[in-house]
């Protein structure tokens, strides 16, 4: 039979930026399974469409038999002569679903397409889409924001959820804003593919450091741990093996242009950026940065507890705002580190 799908299998294709053949082999699936209902007897149904020509055909093929014991793939020389006159014992005649049934089960299997097998490709297209940017800085449109907080963000026309607990702090969105953040998360979900993107997550800090420090970018300094107060205070240590490179005045840029490029983006969170170190004592000291501290030495090995002695005027500082330098500091280290006046 003759059947006009053709401009709407290409219209689907160019809105929903999935290829025509996923969406003709998806609707001859959907035939196939309708047009088993209607024979009934497990008979293999053939499906030739051609789309392009408007053409579609089901059906099955059967062995003409004087006495027909399988009706799925035998039928008997009396039925046969009703669709082919010259059919005789022996032969093998195709039997054709009727036209009228025919057309009744090609416009289901569009309308299931449309909602279903078109949409499983499109949701599998976003996953291939995004998975490989785990870990890249995207820009989105800020589009809604959901009654639990959540934003939702249009990124290459997908919806990416941007949750609550991963902005910073001190940040407002409205709608319309546009919105850099990190990927976080690809995963596969019943409801189709979830992307979680995040301003919070240290992974941001680190592409922001390498997209605008080119020493990072290219191999020359190496990133090797990062811990953030998201907002307020962050901790970069970094570590090169090239001699004639500053890892700290690299990163910090001519007036701390570098530095103050990226603090700006992360609404004015302070970034302290201190020199690896394999010995916890000198690394100790670096992380309490910008506290100048006199000495760190161990209180427990086993504990894996340290003592910072700092004189009067650095003593606030070392600590910081609430703790948080101490205790951003010992993060970094992995000892806890207690502070002591001078």
């Amino acid at each position: 039979m003759k059947v006009n799908v053709w401009n709407t299998i290409l219209q689907l294709s160019k809105e929903r930026g999935v290829e025509t053949g996923v969406i003709v082999s998806a609707i001859e699936e959907s035939l196939r399974v309708a047009s088993s209902k209607y024979f009934a007897s497990e008979e293999d149904v053939h499906i030739s469409f051609h789309p392009e020509k408007g053409d579609l055909r089901v059906y099955t093929i059967k062995i003409v038999k004087k006495d027909p014991q399988d009706s799925a793939r035998e039928i008997s020389l009396k039925e046969a002569k009703k669709i082919d006159a010259e059919a005789i014992i022996g032969k093998e005649i195709e039997v054709d679903l009727p036209s009228d049934t025919l057309g009744r089960i090609a416009a289901q299997a569009a309308k299931q397409v449309i909602f279903q097998k078109v949409r499983d490709a499109e949701q599998e297209k976003i996953y291939e889409s995004f998975a490989p940017r785990l870990g890249e800085i995207v820009t989105g449109v800020l589009r809604r924001i959901e009654p639990n907080k959540n934003m939702i963000l249009e990124v290459s026309k997908t919806d990416v959820l941007f949750p609550l607990r991963e902005k910073l702090r001190s940040e407002e969105f409205a709608r319309g804003d546009r919105v850099k953040a990190v990927v976080t998360q690809v995963r596969k979900e019943d409801k189709g593919p979830q992307v979680v993107v995040s301003r919070a997550d240290p992974k941001f800090l680190a592409k922001l450091l390498e997209l605008e420090i080119p020493e990072i970018a290219n191999g020359d300094i190496e990133i090797k741990d990062i811990v953030r107060q998201p907002g307020e205070r962050a901790k970069v240590s970094v570590l090169t093996t090239e001699k004639d490179i500053d890892p700290i005045g690299a990163c910090i840029g001519v007036k701390g242009n570098r530095i103050m490029a990226i603090s700006k983006e992360l609404a004015g969170e302070k970034i302290d950026v201190i020199e690896w170190s394999d010995n916890p004592l000198v690394y100790a000291k670096a992380a309490l940065s910008p506290a100048k501290v006199d000495k760190v030495f161990i209180l427990n090995k086993n504990e894996k507890t340290m003592q910072a002695i700092a004189p009067m005027d650095q003593l606030s500082l070392a600590i910081g705002k609430k703790g948080t330098n101490v205790r951003l500091a010992s993060r970094l280290v992995g000892w806890k580190i207690e502070i002591k006046e001078k």
